[in-house]
């Protein structure tokens, strides 16, 4: 069984009045101007971390999207991204800040990889606070993990604002 019940239901809410606030922090306030984000390579991105990957518009460097655009556009693509985050989720004690730092890490790094990591393989066995710690850390609680980039000389770097998103997440997911 997976969460979409507890959304049906309203125990759990999309898009939440926390996460929003909560990407435009890491992803960008105001940012209605498409640029060429360094971290990713340079794909274009617009407002809070939109791409030609999860638009339903073309996102092209220089265009300028209006703040109701933004606001259409990313409520649209945080709900259907929280959607597959619930289907992969089965422990049915996640709380509304676990959701919201798991949609956050999904939102960033792509829903299948955060189905796929040891944070909710470890959440999903009921081992929440050792989930929320996996998205910021190793197993050996030391070294970061999801706060790198590789170049195009396949040369991982460590980006010290990625993993500062990350222990952000990490903590919200434990409140």
């Amino acid at each position: 069984m997976n969460l979409r019940n507890k959304i049906a239901a309203g125990t759990l809410v999309l898009a939440s009045a926390t996460l929003m606030p909560f990407l435009g922090t890491w992803e960008g306030n105001g940012q209605n101007t498409v640029y060429a984000d360094k971290l990713a390579r340079g794909l274009p991105t617009v407002c809070k971390g939109i791409t030609r990957h999860t638009s339903p518009y073309p996102v092209v460097v220089g265009d300028y999207w209006s703040n109701e655009r933004c606001e259409e556009v990313e409520r649209l693509v945080v709900q259907k991204g929280q959607l597959q985050l619930a289907d992969c989720l089965t422990n049915q004690q996640i709380g509304q800040n676990t959701f919201d730092a798991l949609s956050s890490h999904g939102h960033n790094f792509g829903y299948v990889s955060t189905c796929a990591s040891r944070a909710v393989g470890l959440i999903n066995a009921g081992r929440i606070a050792e989930g929320c710690k996996a998205l910021a850390w190793a197993p050996d609680g030391k070294t970061p993990v999801w706060s790198y980039v590789t170049d195009e000389q396949g040369r991982k770097h460590f980006v010290p604002g990625l993993h500062a998103r990350r222990r952000a997440e990490a903590r919200l997911c434990s409140q």
